[in-house]
């Protein structure tokens, strides 16, 4: 496996719209809510449960939606807990996803998925893909979520990857660009929010439409 070119992706906000799946799901719970500002609860609130745990993805998903009632003062009925889990198999993909990492497997690139999530709910988000990838790492696998390294160090150890022929593909600054640019891990990130960063990353792009080629003049084949 050392010599294939390999591309790891993050699943949620690259490869599957997470952000519209919480915030449906969210406005679901508390219609009467912004859903702007519910979702910004959530991004806040998930790395401080995330942090230091290897507590399942589910108990992640519900303890932050007890934090977020807590805090803005909304009922959470005890059922509602787990409406994030329940809901996540229906997020949606990316439109331009499938015929990206389609193109990419044709072209002979390994593909791996390095996702903060359960390996259930991870499937099933991946057969809303339709691509099925060469490997999976999930938190549950990992022992930590990212930004922590644990990804990163299964990932090595599954593969043997040759740095120089792997690139990570992700669209969240705090959980994989800025840890791979800490691990010397060449990045492409997705910035589908039109977001400014200084941290070092080897291409950035809107979506995955130019992704095949980009990683053809990162990698190029033998």
């Amino acid at each position: 496996m050392a010599k294939d070119r390999w591309a790891s992706f993050d699943c949620y906000g690259t490869l599957v719209d997470w952000e519209l799946g919480i915030a449906s799901a969210m406005a679901r719970l508390w219609p009467d809510r912004d859903p702007a500002l519910m979702l910004a609860r959530y991004h806040e609130i998930e790395p401080q449960v995330q942090a230091g745990r290897a507590i399942p993805y589910r108990e992640v998903m519900a303890r932050s939606l007890e934090a977020i009632a807590d805090q803005e003062g909304v009922a959470l009925r005890p059922n509602d807990e787990s409406a994030l889990a329940e809901s996540l198999p229906n997020w949606p993909v990316f439109p331009e996803v499938p015929a990206a990492l389609s193109a990419l497997k044709q072209s002979g690139w390994s593909l791996a998925i390095l996702s903060n999530t359960d390996p259930d709910l991870l499937a099933a988000s991946l057969e809303s893909i339709g691509v099925l990838p060469d490997l999976t790492i999930t938190a549950a696998e990992a022992g930590s979520y990212k930004p922590a390294k644990g990804h990163w160090t299964r990932f090595r150890e599954r593969t043997h990857a040759d740095p120089s022929r792997h690139v990570h593909v992700a669209a969240s600054l705090f959980h994989d660009i800025a840890p791979a640019a800490a691990l010397g891990i060449r990045a492409v990130w997705i910035n589908r929010m039109r977001e400014e960063s200084d941290l070092p990353r080897a291409a950035e792009l809107p979506d995955l439409r130019e992704l095949p080629t980009v990683l053809e003049s990162l990698a190029p084949a033998d």
